[in-house]
């Protein structure tokens, strides 16, 4: 090492070298970057770890109320480069590693993203994880450690294919074994009732016939400047019993293994397939498991600081993210009542005062629901404990405010339209103090459509809390360059209070500074077109408008209206070669769930179309197509600040919000986009004349939907969407298999659920307006600059800190 080398740096050197030799057992000289990346790790770890003990001492000290995030997913990404950033030891560690001869970029690229979620719901969990702990707020979050998660996507000849994400394989080195926190969850079995004796409601004892441990793993996570460092509890799942040696013993030896199996099951993939009975009770189970051990673990904190369990919901706030905990609702109660032995009105008192549910979504589909034989076979005590809180809640609807029939069945926790089921969506709602959207046209549609009847018997409890990212990941690691000339031109502020990024607007005519900021961006696209390279061997050209669109696969989210869209611009390039026709690269990215075919199969389309644009001599290179394969949080850090257009195009009405629309226009892209989700309010934040909206609006969509829709009308008097439909349907993109595409195609022409055919026109105009804006490079930037600076809002902190005000009740910093 120099003699110049800062002495603090020096130690922090060698602090890394005793990691990779105490902890690891290597010496420097035959490391790997793995060793290194794994020594770092640790040494980063134990200055958390200082942080998170105080934090956690000052929450008990004071008394604080604490606030439980339980959610199916988190999906948290890569921490190395959070954790330094936060900790502000950036500029420090990556001195110390070159002073080793490593460089901090190159092992940061080999952590690997934890298989913990799917996409924006597990992503907004780790965004506000980061955020409770910025803002000082006491907070643990719950969720399941899943070995696997969600499946690593790779294409063979276009099709997704599904293989195991191999995370753990190299352990986690962030992590902390909390093996004498082991929770014992049931299920199955029989429910007894006990003498009463001096009680005038009867006691009943649920004896499950299987149980599993689960077993905590505590990441900590730690806010910006390292304020306050939080917990994020994972659950593993372990067998009671290992091994059934009698059976062993006897020659069985696979069937002596069946409890541990289906124990360790519980906590090996995210979304397990439920299109058979043993998937949906799998998925059941899994979200049984998490919330049973959540909910135990947080009574057992209680009572262990404060002796007793009266003052719960004046400590505690549990908030669900979506309808995958809201077994927790009948979990506390049966917990209250069962074994602590509070009468069912006072249990359900502190319950709705307790939880706090977070609704995600419009789709009746994705509004949880389970039979009631399986329920009442899995849980039977919580089955009964569902049926006594309807009972009372249908006698509230009926006596209090004279609710008829109809509306009595929409709010019932039971279907029984057709099998009769349980609404675990419901559930939540009832069981909650406050329920909230997650943007205010979802809102509002919230209270209009699939809780418009509960939203009438409780009309105080639907509330607005529109998401938000944090820009400490979406900015400042993921865009240094960007941070950078930001901190250069305005001041470092912004780092404190993202909301000062207000101060670009004076400078969005600015001449010099717009070239700077162009030139950050093209050094982002080059960094995307490399990779581009590196991993598809496609050549694109970094001086083109990068058009992307990463998302979930689904069929409201309309990737296929973007494919077809490029179909329709393919034909336009090949038939009118002489127009001015804009350089332009259309990227995706996104999985589908294992069992949807008709995202796999616009998978297998965008692929096939890329294959015979990408190879056409006739459009000179002037389009390209490009479907990232294994899209996650460590991909999206590249293609978000490398975004020149932002794909939000969703069936109006039907995105409860988003948070990718709010990322990419914090680093600069431009949105193209309906009026639907926060899109709404991007367009109040950044102006009617930075944002590109086609389409129609949600009530237009159900408008349309009430009034004889046929979409082959409108198809036939289109003939760029005609022309390219028939393309797709004809087998021009798949000429090995020339129906792959009818049943899809046809689809459009006898339903259009989702206003594919009817927004078309609109989205190519809006598309051919984006052409024109893009011509224009002094406009387009301004524009561009414009965005990133009324994206402080969209801030994370600011939701944290709105439901700490109004729903947790809760002081921040």
């Amino acid at each position: 090492m120099g003699a110049n080398v800062d002495p603090a740096v020096v130690a922090l050197a060698n602090e890394i070298v005793r990691s990779l030799t105490y902890r690891l057992g290597k010496n420097a000289s035959v490391a790997t970057r793995y060793d290194w990346l794994s020594a770092t790790i640790r040494v980063v770890r134990d200055r958390l770890v200082d942080k998170w003990i105080a934090s956690t001492k000052k929450a008990y000290d004071r008394q604080d109320k604490r606030v439980y995030y339980l959610s199916l997913e988190f999906l948290i990404g890569r921490l190395l480069r959070d954790a330094v950033t936060n900790l502000g030891m950036m500029d420090d560690v990556r001195a110390a590693l070159d002073t080793l001869g490593v460089d901090l970029d190159l092992i940061t690229e080999l952590e690997p993203d934890a298989a913990l979620g799917n996409g924006g719901l597990g992503r907004l969990a780790a965004c506000f994880m980061e955020s409770m702990a910025t803002v000082d707020v006491p907070a643990h979050g719950y969720g399941i450690r899943y070995v696997h998660g969600l499946f690593r996507q790779e294409m063979s000849d276009g099709w997704q294919v599904e293989l195991p994400e191999t995370w753990l394989d190299h352990g986690n080195p962030w992590e902390f074994e909390r093996r004498e926190r082991s929770i014992e969850v049931g299920f199955g079995g029989m429910v007894e009732m006990l003498p009463s004796g001096d009680s005038e409601e009867p006691r009943y004892v649920w004896r499950p016939q299987e149980r599993v441990l689960a077993v905590a793993y505590d990441t900590p996570i730690a806010g910006w400047r390292g304020k306050r460092v939080n917990t994020l509890r994972l659950w593993s799942a372990m067998p009671v019993d290992p091994i059934l040696l009698d059976a062993f013993n006897a020659g069985d030896h696979i069937g002596a293994l069946r409890e541990s199996n289906k124990a360790v099951a519980l906590a090996q993939v995210l979304y397990p397939a439920d299109a058979t009975p043993a998937g949906q009770e799998l998925r059941l189970k899994q979200e049984y498991f998490f919330s049973a051990a959540s909910l135990q673990d947080i009574v057992h904190r209680h009572v262990h600081q404060y002796g007793e369990l009266d003052s719960l919901p004046d400590k505690a706030s549990i908030q669900l993210n979506d309808t995958h905990p809201a077994v927790s609702v009948a979990e506390l109660m049966r917990i209250l009542i069962d074994i602590h032995g509070y009468g069912f009105d006072q249990a359900w008192d502190m319950t709705r005062r307790i939880f706090c549910y977070t609704n995600h979504t419009l789709l009746p589909e994705a509004l949880e629901s389970w039979p009631v034989p399986l329920f009442e076979r899995l849980l039977p005590r919580h089955m009964q404990l569902i049926y006594a809180i309807n009972a009372r809640l249908l006698r509230e609807a009926r006596r209090d405010r004279g609710f008829d029939d109809d509306r009595i069945r929409a709010i019932s926790l039971i279907d029984e339209s057709g099998e009769r089921r349980v609404r675990m969506g419901n559930l939540a709602f009832a069981g909650s103090h406050s329920v909230n959207g997650v943007s205010a046209l979802h809102t509002e549609l919230m209270k209009e459509t699939v809780f418009r009847e509960l939203h009438e018997l409780y009309p105080d409890r639907i509330n607005n809390k529109t998401n938000g990212i944090t820009p400490r990941r979406w900015l400042m690691q993921c865009n240094p360059g960007l941070t950078s000339l930001l901190q250069e031109t305005i001041g470092d502020r912004f780092l404190d209070n993202i909301e000062c990024l207000s101060d670009l607007e004076n400078l969005a005519g600015d001449a010099a500074f717009g070239e700077k900021f162009r030139a950050v961006k093209l050094e982002n696209k080059q960094r995307l077109a490399a990779v581009v390279r590196e991993r598809l061997g496609l050549h694109v050209d970094p001086t083109a408008l990068f058009d992307i669109q990463i998302k979930r696969i689904h069929e409201y989210k309309r990737q296929f209206l973007n494919i077809v869209e490029a179909i329709a611009l393919y034909d336009q390039m090949r038939s009118q070669p002489h127009r001015d026709w804009v350089p332009r690269v259309k990227f995706f990215g996104g999985k589908a769930a294992p069992s949807y075919q008709n995202a796999k199969l616009i998978i297998k389309l965008a692929n096939d179309v890329a294959r015979v644009i990408n190879n056409d001599p006739a459009v000179r290179g002037l389009l390209k197509v490009v479907f990232m394969p294994n899209y996650n949080v460590s991909l999206a850090e590249i293609m978000v600040p490398a975004a020149d257009l932002s794909e939000q195009i969703s069936t109006a009405g039907m995105e409860a919000s988003g948070t990718g629309n709010m990322k990419f226009g914090l680093n600069g892209a431009i949105t193209i986009g309906t009026l639907d989700g926060a899109n709404v309010e991007m367009r109040s934040q950044v102006g009617e004349d930075n944002i590109v909206i086609f389409g129609l609006t949600a009530e237009e969509v159900l408008r349309w939907r009430g009034d004889g829709y046929v979409p082959r009308e409108v198809i036939d008097a289109s003939p760029e969407l005609s022309q390219a439909l028939s393309a797709i349907a004809s087998g021009v993109f798949s000429p090995d298999d020339r129906d792959r595409y009818k049943e899809l195609i046809a689809g459009i022409y006898e339903r259009d659920w989702f206003m594919v055919a009817a927004d078309f026109d609109s989205y190519a105009a809006a598309q051919r307006r984006v052409d024109d804006l893009w011509r224009d490079q002094d406009r387009w930037t301004a524009m561009a600059i414009r965005n990133s600076a009324h994206m402080g809002w969209f801030s994370s902190d600011r939701a944290i800190r709105q439901y700490a005000r109004d729903i947790w009740h809760v002081p921040t910093a």
